[in-house]
Order: structure tokens, then C-alpha cells, then sequence
């Protein structure tokens, strides 16, 4: 196996930054639901089983970290996922969790 190549100082604080984004159960479990296709946060906080108002300030973080977008569906606002990865990262992450408590 040869060595990874150095990444640059800008790379490395982004991948830092979108991990933060991540780094809540909350969070986590709102990208999981957003990966089977876009939801409305009464969807979210059905499925999440967490408060509005919580799931909009996680939805707000999301948004800032450019992970969520929003789109006007008649009187709500459906979110998805802006980038494939981040569906990737959260399922490895969930699956590499679960592979760990088996041990």
C-alpha cells in the first residue's frame, strides 16, 4: 500500500467542518431519513421522533454546513440532501457503529 498523498490545509478543515455538521445523533438520524428522498420536517419529526422546533435548529445546521437544501411544497418546505456523499458518509458511519457493538 503506498502512502496517501498530503492534503492541503483548506481540504483538511472542510472534511473537518462537514464532520461537525454530522456530529449529532440527531443529525444523523434526519440525513438517514433524507437519503430515502426529500421530507417536510412534520415527516422528520415523525420519523426522528424528536420535537419541531429541535428538528428545524438541526435543519438550520444542516443548511449552514450546505449539507440540506429546502424547497417550497405549497405551504411547507421539503428538504433533501444537496450531495450523494454525505448519504454515503452517514450509512458508512451507521454501519461501521453497528459492526463495532457486534464485537
Amino acid at each position: 500500500m503506498t502512502p496517501a498523498a498530503p492534503l492541503l490545509r483548506e481540504e483538511t478543515e472542510q472534511a473537518a467542518d462537514l464532520l461537525r455538521a454530522l456530529a449529532n445523533a440527531h443529525r444523523v438520524a434526519i440525513v438517514v431519513q433524507l437519503t430515502a428522498g426529500q421530507r417536510c420536517v412534520h415527516e422528520l419529526v415523525d420519523a426522528v421522533g424528536i420535537s419541531q422546533p429541535l428538528v428545524s435548529q438541526h435543519l438550520r445546521t444542516l443548511r449552514a454546513a450546505r449539507l440540506v437544501e429546502g424547497r417550497r411544497r405549497g405551504r411547507e418546505i421539503a428538504y433533501r440532501l444537496t450531495d450523494e456523499h454525505v448519504a454515503h458518509i452517514v450509512q458508512d458511519a451507521v454501519l461501521h457503529g453497528t459492526e463495532r457493538n457486534r464485537t
